[in-house]
This record gives C-alpha cells, sequence and structure tokens, in this order.
C-alpha cells in the first residue's frame, strides 16, 4: 500500500453558467482533456470514479462511459458533499494502491445554475406531524436557527465569529481574503468571475450572513474536471515526456468529525481539517513551511481566514496578522487560492475536489501562465463537506 500514485493528466472546464450544455458535456469535455493531457486512452483506463451530488442517482459514471468509451471497467459513482471530488480521486488511488489497475480516472462534476444559496432552500412548512407513542399526532417544532443552523452561510459566519471572538479578528481582515481572491481570479480564464473587488465594495455590499457580504460568498455554477493517475511502476513504463510531467501525490488524507460537546450543535468546521492536515503533513514529511502554494475550501471568506490557522499556515490564533501580512496573496510566502478560489473560480460542488488539484498540479508543472508561481515543487489542496468529510492532498513536482 506504499507505492506512488502519480497525476500525469489534468483538465477542467470553465466554471459558470452553462444551460447549453448538460452534465454529461461537462463531465466528457474534463474527462477527454484529461486523458489527451495523460497521452492515454480511454481504453487505458482500469476503473472510473465519477463525483457528483444533485444528480448522484443517475448513475452518471456508466452514462459517461457511453459518451467516452465503454469498456467494461468498474465504475464507481461517489456523492460525498463538497468532498466529493476529492473523495472520486480518493476511491480511484485505493484502485491502484490494491493493485485492481495500474491507471485510473477520476471525475468531478456538477450541473448547479442559478440554485440560490447552498443548503438555504426555505422549508414548506414549520413544523411537521410525527406519531407519538400514544397514537396521537403532534406538531414538532423546527431546531433551525434555535439550536445552531445547518445552512452554510450561516454555519460558516458562526464559525468565523467564534474565531473572531477568541482572536480579535476583524470584519475588514474577513474582507481582505475576498478582496484577495477575487483579484487572484482576474489572471484565471477558467474562473466563473473575474472581477475585482475593492475593500470598501466587499464591505459595502449586501450582507448575507455577517461578517460575510455577497462578494464573500462563493457563487453556484456548473462545471468538471478530471485527472488520470498511475502507480509508480505503470509510471516508469511511460514516455518520457509523461514522467516529466508527472505529479506525485505525496499524500492524500479524509477524515470525518470527531465527537465534540460543541458539535451536537453546530457543525464542527475546524477540527477535521487540524486532524487531516496533521495526517497529511506527516505522510508526506514536510511541514506547513514547506509548501509553495494552497487550494483551500474558501466557500465563504470567513472559511478561509479560520482555515489558515486549521492548516497550520499560520501561528494558532494569528489568521488574522496572516492575511494582514500579505503572506497568502500570490507574491506572498504561502499563496493561498491563486486560481481565486470558491469565491470567484465558482464552487460546483461535485467538481470542486478535483479542480483544486487541478490547479496545484498545473502550477507545479510550471504551466499555469500569467498566474504561474514561480518555482512551485509543493502544494495542498483542501476541501470540506458537511456534514462531514474533510480531505487534503499533498502533491510535489517530479524531481528532475
Amino acid at each position: 500500500m506504499s507505492e506512488s500514485v502519480w497525476i500525469i493528466g489534468t483538465s477542467m472546464t470553465k466554471f459558470g453558467r452553462f444551460p447549453d450544455r448538460d452534465l454529461l458535456d461537462l463531465a466528457s469535455s474534463a474527462a477527454l482533456g484529461a486523458l489527451a493531457d495523460s497521452g492515454q486512452q480511454m481504453a487505458d483506463i482500469g476503473l472510473l470514479a465519477l463525483g457528483n451530488v444533485y444528480e448522484a442517482n443517475s448513475h452518471n459514471g456508466q452514462r459517461l462511459q457511453k459518451q467516452i468509451g465503454q469498456t467494461g471497467i468498474p465504475v464507481y459513482n461517489v456523492v460525498n458533499a463538497c468532498a466529493t471530488g476529492a473523495t472520486a480521486v480518493r476511491v480511484a488511488m485505493m484502485g491502484l494502491k490494491s493493485g485492481e489497475c495500474d491507471i485510473a480516472m477520476a471525475v468531478g462534476v456538477e450541473k448547479m445554475g442559478k440554485m440560490g444559496m447552498l443548503g438555504g432552500a426555505a422549508k414548506k412548512a414549520d413544523a411537521k406531524k410525527v406519531f407519538t407513542p400514544k397514537g396521537r399526532y403532534g406538531a414538532v417544532v423546527k431546531t433551525e436557527g434555535m439550536l445552531g443552523t445547518g445552512l452554510m452561510p450561516g454555519v460558516f459566519a458562526q464559525a468565523g465569529t467564534e474565531y473572531a471572538l477568541a482572536h480579535g479578528v476583524t470584519a475588514e481582515q474577513f474582507a481582505k481574503v475576498a478582496v484577495k481572491n477575487h483579484q487572484h481570479s482576474t489572471l484565471n480564464p477558467l474562473a466563473q468571475y473575474q472581477k475585482p473587488f475593492a475593500i470598501e465594495e466587499v464591505l459595502g455590499a449586501e450582507v448575507i450572513s455577517y461578517p460575510n457580504t455577497l462578494p464573500m460568498c462563493c457563487p453556484t455554477g456548473d462545471g468538471a474536471a478530471a485527472v488520470v493517475l498511475v502507480s509508480d511502476a505503470k509510471l516508469k513504463t511511460l514516455d518520457p515526456d509523461v514522467r516529466r510531467r508527472a505529479v506525485k501525490v505525496s499524500a492524500s488524507v479524509m477524515t470525518s468529525d470527531p465527537w465534540t460537546p460543541s458539535g451536537q450543535v453546530q457543525p464542527d468546521v475546524n477540527t477535521l481539517t487540524r486532524l487531516a492536515a496533521d495526517q497529511a503533513y506527516e505522510a508526506a514529511g514536510i511541514g506547513p513551511g514547506d509548501l509553495d502554494l494552497v487550494e483551500l475550501h474558501d466557500c465563504f471568506a470567513t472559511a478561509e481566514l479560520i482555515h489558515y490557522d486549521n492548516l497550520r499556515l499560520c501561528s494558532p490564533g494569528g489568521a488574522g496578522e496572516f492575511i494582514d501580512s500579505g503572506a497568502p496573496t500570490r507574491d506572498g510566502t504561502i499563496p493561498v487560492n491563486v486560481s481565486g478560489g470558491l469565491l470567484s473560480k465558482g464552487h460546483p460542488i461535485g467538481a470542486t475536489g478535483i479542480a483544486n488539484l487541478y490547479e496545484v498540479a498545473t502550477h507545479l508543472r510550471g504551466e499555469a501562465g500569467d498566474r504561474q508561481i514561480a518555482g512551485a515543487k509543493v502544494g495542498l489542496t483542501h476541501v470540506i463537506g458537511l456534514a462531514s468529510a474533510c480531505a487534503v492532498h499533498i502533491l510535489e513536482a517530479r524531481a528532475a
């Protein structure tokens, strides 16, 4: 189980809203792009894992095969909230590490359109009828908003507010996260939005869930991403150019929430991320100071700031000072979300985890164009899905 796994091909579609393209159009584009990038064909793939959330009951992995090649291989349909794409990658990796195959492909795709705020769909009734032990029907009062919240804007607003109260973070520091990521997106042609915002615009925009205003919240949209993975032994048999561009997966870790007292009321977005990060650093044999770039799960600006701390990118309690220092800008010491992050790049849920891998791998290959982080050799990706799954991957460029 210790054999290395390598990314030899990756691709993503532009993220946005595409009313003229269905789910399989997007998935096929990403899958065929990753195959072309890897120099392989569908006939070479020994396992396919497809991640999708909103059409998860449609056996989309098998439907994708009908578009790009039916070869009789195992197909796994994966759903795991916002960590769906990263989970599909782990399914593909486990196939490689078990010896089931030596080349695998993971695809993440979502067709969301303009769905409104994630997790914010209104209920038709405030109470429902239940059958009591005495045989009588009674009303159960909703606990949403009374005992915490499960709506994503509220979850991450609460998590950010708790951190702010504990460590003196200001609304301006949270807003700086959005300013940074929107600025980064102007260099990414695949981002859903590529518009810079001044901090005054961010702070003055409509409040969605304090302290997050509209530019501090990720958009919904459509998109797909894919990776082709190979075992270490298989990589050695491939063409020199494929080997030269290969990116090593040095760590792949997934966690879920352990029991915590507060987690019974309010989702805990911190502990599972800290556990995943610590395990990933140990597996890769590196520390946070060795990272050249990070793509983390900034579904809201508050989420990115607290994950600086959770991923050990800053000193404990120091996330506010970290953003003030400019460290996570593309010219800083640990660039974070140079793609524009979810805030600008977009968040088609099933695709996000793989899109993060695409971004980091592209930099490690030196192929990121205008947004390239010079000399990037090591990168980390992070994605969190409630409730609850967190995936952290560490990637390394292949030694010359």
